[in-house]
C-alpha cells in the first residue's frame, strides 16, 4: 500500500536492511543483589551506544531506594506490579501497576514498596551508564535466598562509588 510519500529511500539504502536493534529475552540480562533488591540489567549503555540502560527490579515489601538525585541522567520508572510510594522532590506520589514516573536529572527522587508482596519496576536510564553501578557493586545472587537488606555500613561503603556516578543521597529532612 502506498500513499505517495515523497522521498522514499532507494532500495539500496542500508536503512532497509540494517539490524542494529538489540533484542533481550525475558530470561536474559545480568542479575545482581543491591540494597535489598534483586535487579537485572536488561540492557546496558555498552549495548546501546551510551543511549540507554534498562533495569528490571524486584523490590521486597518495605524496600526501595533512598531519596537521591542524579547529576548526569534522567530516569523513568514503570511499575510492573505492586504498590509504591515515589518521592518526587518534596511530594509523595502513590503508584501501582501501569503507572510511570519520569524524573529529570537534578530532581530528588526515591521509592518504597508499600505493599505486602514484592513489587517489580522497570527503570529506564537516559543516557545509559548508571546501570554500571549495579554491575560493578552488586552481589551475585544465591539461588533460593533473598537479597540482604541495606545496612548503614553498606551505604557508607558505596558513597565513593555513588559520587563517581554523580549521585547525591538526599534522605528525608529531620524535623
Amino acid at each position: 500500500m502506498t500513499f505517495g510519500i515523497p522521498a522514499v529511500p532507494d532500495q539500496d539504502d542500508p536503512r532497509w536492511t540494517r539490524r542494529n536493534g538489540v533484542f533481550v529475552r525475558r530470561d536474559e540480562g545480568v542479575t545482581k543483589w543491591m540494597i535489598g533488591d534483586t535487579t537485572t540489567v536488561k540492557i546496558s549503555s555498552a549495548q546501546t551506544g551510551g543511549a540507554l540502560g534498562v533495569l528490571e527490579t524486584s523490590v521486597p515489601p518495605g524496600g526501595g531506594a533512598i531519596p537521591h538525585a542524579h547529576g548526569r541522567e534522567e530516569e523513568a520508572f514503570y511499575v510492573l506490579s505492586g504498590d509504591f510510594d515515589f518521592v518526587n522532590g518534596d511530594e509523595i506520589v502513590k503508584a501501582g501497576p501501569g503507572d510511570l514516573l519520569f524524573v529529570p536529572r537534578g530532581n530528588r527522587h526515591g521509592f518504597t514498596n508499600t505493599g505486602d508482596l514484592p513489587g517489580r519496576l522497570l527503570t529506564f536510564i537516559m543516557p545509559g551508564g548508571h546501570e554500571g553501578f549495579w554491575l560493578d557493586n552488586g552481589i551475585d545472587p544465591e539461588p533460593g535466598k533473598a537479597a540482604p537488606p541495606l545496612t548503614p555500613e553498606d551505604l557508607m561503603a558505596l558513597t565513593a562509588e555513588l559520587a563517581r556516578h554523580q549521585v547525591t543521597i538526599m534522605p528525608d529532612r529531620e524535623p
